[in-house]
């Protein structure tokens, strides 16, 4: 892994504000929203990149567009991410179905 790749990294995992929440001002908390708001643009925009390479790859290969194990797969690993985050498993897992139907969507147009 680079060194890009590990700044990053860090850069996206979640770390508690460094200030206690009723020490940091409204303004504070929500320029941190900002910030984080776009961390997640970011990841979307990288992850749909990567999808699309995959897209591009299937393509080349002959392969079908869907791969209902490998959807599983990242649900399924979606669902344990956000139960070691304490975050709710079925809200994550309903943002990685729209992530993975919106690629399915590029992948079947592109073909």
């Amino acid at each position: 892994m680079s060194d890009d790749t590990n700044s990053r990294k860090t850069e996206t995992e979640t770390e508690p504000p460094e200030q206690e929440p009723a020490e940091m001002g409204l303004a504070a908390l929500r320029e941190e929203i900002h910030d984080i708001d776009r961390e997640i643009v970011e990841l979307i925009a990288r992850r749909t990149y990567v999808a699309d390479t995959i897209a591009e790859v299937k393509a080349d290969q002959g392969l079908p567009t869907t791969d209902e194990k490998q959807e599983t797969r990242v649900m399924e690993r979606a669902g344990a991410n956000a139960e070691q985050l304490d975050v709710d498993a079925n809200l994550v897992k309903a943002i990685f179905r729209l992530l993975i139907e919106l690629n399915k969507v590029e992948q079947r147009e592109q073909r």
